[in-house]
């Protein structure tokens, strides 16, 4: 397996508790949607699925945080999420966290790792 990075983003496109920023991913053999968040300053991805049903979490695009900017919501079912692990903290995912994504961010730009099995970039 062959490591490589693909940009998400500028790292000044992520604020502190504001809107994501909403890219593609190769997950389970198909393309899914996933989202780049930043919240106590660093930067973190995941999967855009609620841990309750495969529904995206923003209510409008980018829009993952609820109004206190501390937690991200599920604007489909008000699951609660924590911004740095995706774990479940509330709600109907009863427990279920979000798929965390491997996310770097270096000179200026936000990353998404990926692996290769033939050394060509995946996703």
């Amino acid at each position: 397996m062959v490591e490589s990075e693909r940009l998400i983003c500028a790292s000044n496109a992520l604020e502190e508790g504001g809107p994501g920023v909403r890219f593609e991913v190769h997950w389970g053999g198909q393309m899914m949607p996933a989202f780049a968040i930043r919240f106590r300053g660093g930067a973190y991805g995941y999967l855009n699925r609620c841990g309750h049903v495969p529904v995206e979490l923003d209510f409008q695009p980018g829009e993952f945080f609820d109004t206190s900017r501390l937690y991200l919501i599920c604007a489909t079912h008000g699951a609660l999420y924590d911004p740095a692990s995706g774990a479940c903290l509330g709600g109907r995912c009863a427990g279920r966290g979000l798929v965390r994504l491997d996310v770097t961010e270096h000179d200026g730009a936000v990353y998404l790792k990926e692996l290769s099995k033939h050394g060509r970039r995946a996703g």
